[in-house]
């Protein structure tokens, strides 16, 4: 299967379902297509409520593509490409509907900032979470800012700082980083389908008033992220990081 992303909306529910071949990961494109998608649905009366999911069992998201990283050869390339994430997370803050993220597996980098800006993030016991953006000399710049509002200061250093290491499911879901921990990927689906039917059937004003609240204090993101977007565009081109993510990438 090639990458992809789509949206359908169905009784009031809208959802957005991302793929690619490399265990979800990231490229340029499909962080563009992805946020075109959510302003897309932010935009359309008919979704009331927004759920993001991705295909296939073992990885809700890699972060970003190693293939494309290893090929950015200046500055400006490399902060297109980390503007890329900005704009995910920034269109996930600025829709106004709620976004249910379902995490159906392992959550990398990138991944984890995506399931940190989601509204409401449910998760199966299997969906374990890491920042590796260190161990390739990069550091998670771009998603910190989300990934620190969801789960704080104390464990959003953790994961930068034991950058290999994986988290547990359920510590996500103790420090806030998943809402509701399941057993199964039917038992979660049956309960995201039963609070978006919920939503779809809530005032969609009040809604869009809560979420503004509920993200105050985040209005500089805008500007935010792209300056972070270049820090990380600015490592990306050192040696460490070359020589680090060829090594990742021949395991």
């Amino acid at each position: 299967m090639e990458a992809f992303v789509k949206s359908e909306i169905k009784n009031g529910v809208g959802t957005i379902t991302f793929f690619h071949p490399q265990s979800n990961s990231m490229p340029g494109q499909q962080l563009r297509n992805l946020t075109a998608e959510i302003e897309k649905l932010g935009n359309d009366s008919a979704a009331k409520v927004i759920v993001l999911k991705s295909e296939g069992d073992k990885a809700f998201c890699a972060g970003a593509s190693f293939d494309e990283l290893i090929g950015i050869k200046d500055k400006e390339t490399g902060l297109k490409f980390f503007t890329g994430f900005a704009s995910v997370i920034n269109a996930m803050r600025k829709a106004p509907k709620f976004i249910i993220a379902r995490v159906q597996g392992k959550a990398v980098g990138g991944g984890v900032g995506i399931a940190a800006s989601a509204d409401y993030t449910f998760a199966v016991q299997g969906a374990s979470c890491k920042l590796s953006e260190l161990a390739v000399g990069i550091g998670p710049f771009v998603v910190g800012p989300a990934v620190e509002r969801k789960v704080g200061k104390s464990a959003f250093c953790e994961l930068t700082i034991n950058a290999t290491e994986w988290r547990s499911a359920e510590w996500g879901n103790e420090k806030g980083l998943y809402t509701d921990l399941y057993e199964t990927t039917s038992d979660m689906d049956r309960a995201i389908s039963a609070l978006a039917e919920r939503l779809a059937n809530s005032s969609p004003e009040a809604m869009a008033m809560l979420k503004k609240i509920m993200w105050e204090g985040t209005e500089n993101w805008d500007t935010l992220l792209i300056e972070r977007a270049g820090m990380s565009g600015t490592l990306v081109l050192s040696d460490f990081t070359v020589n680090a993510i060829n090594k990742f990438k021949g395991k």
